[in-house]
């Protein structure tokens, strides 16, 4: 690997608890996920008995060869996809990765990139008389086109949560307006 695309990231510690900011209201999270979820059930379940009843009127009026011309066309569920690993922060977006290493020092743990990889490392070990304890961590991710390596935090919880934020490139659309010359 060429020295030139590696970076270490410094980690910033935080007197803050991941778990206090984030699960405080997981009760009202969760029974909205599931009121989602129920809907999105229901609404399936609709859609289904549509189909079977029309499957079923299209098979007894009609010949097979109707059939295809009313299969429901599939819809574009593309546009819905969201991560829970993508934030958005005002007008830009943030991929934001979370590791659990509460098993470890701040000083045994390393963040860094390699070309488009984010590297997690963390090493422990414990020698004494009696025992030898020896623990190890490696996390690898593969970062989105785009990532700017020198734009990628972390910071660490005092409960042993590291945090990753790397901010997103905008996306283009990929459109151009093409002007109408009027004659």
């Amino acid at each position: 690997m060429a020295e030139a695309n590696k970076r270490n990231i410094p980690i910033k510690l935080g007197d803050f608890s991941v778990i206090d900011t984030e699960f405080s209201s997981i009760r009202e999270r969760f029974d909205s996920e599931m009121r989602k979820m129920e809907e999105e059930m229901a609404k399936f379940r609709h859609e289904l008995m549509n189909r079977e009843a029309n499957f079923f009127e299209s098979t007894s009026s009609t010949t097979n060869s109707a059939l295809p011309s009313r299969v429901p066309k599939q819809q574009n569920y593309v546009s819905d996809i969201s991560s829970p690993l993508i934030q958005d922060e005002g007008d830009s977006k943030v991929l934001k990765l979370r590791f659990d290493v509460s098993q470890y020092a701040p000083e045994e743990i390393v963040v860094k990139t390699v070309d488009q990889k984010l590297l997690v490392h963390a090493k422990h070990e414990e020698k004494s008389d009696t025992k030898s304890v020896y623990r190890e961590y490696n996390r690898e991710f593969l970062l989105p086109k785009g990532v700017n390596p020198e734009s990628i935090r972390s910071s660490l919880s005092k409960d042993g949560v590291l945090t990753v934020d790397a901010p997103l490139p905008a996306l283009t659309a990929g459109e151009t307006l093409i002007p109408i010359a009027h004659k």
